[in-house]
């Protein structure tokens, strides 16, 4: 699978299939809170948030997460990449620090992959 913007609600076989093509149980994604889309299916955060700055993204809208399509619950989301390190948004880490942005970050992956 190559890289691909997420635009509309994908079904879960999409993930799985992203996740057994390069990870084995995991996708690396990177999420565009204000334009509520998403790229999937790089190996690196890094290739996917280029993918959307050249469509259009703002740097700082976008946000690393791995997701776990065999993983129920809230533990399918994991907010972990290199791309989030920012200090001068706030972010001091490789997670999400702020509480109100990984909700952001939440509501645009669960409004683009439905779960079972």
């Amino acid at each position: 699978m190559s890289i691909e913007i997420v635009r509309k609600r994908i079904p879960p076989s999409v993930l799985e299939r992203a996740a057994a093509e390069r990870f084995g149980d995991m996708v690396k994604a990177v999420v565009d809170i204000r334009r509520r889309i998403m790229a999937i299916g790089g190996d690196l955060h890094a290739d996917e948030e280029t993918l959307l700055l050249d469509d259009g993204s703002q740097q700082a809208d976008l946000w690393g997460v791995n997701l776990y399509p065999a993983t129920s619950g809230d533990d399918w989301l994991e907010y972990d990449s290199m791309n989030n390190v920012r200090p001068s948004q706030g972010n001091r880490s490789r997670g999400v620090e702020n509480p109100t942005l990984r909700e952001a970050i939440r509501a645009v992956v669960d409004e683009l992959v439905e779960r079972l």
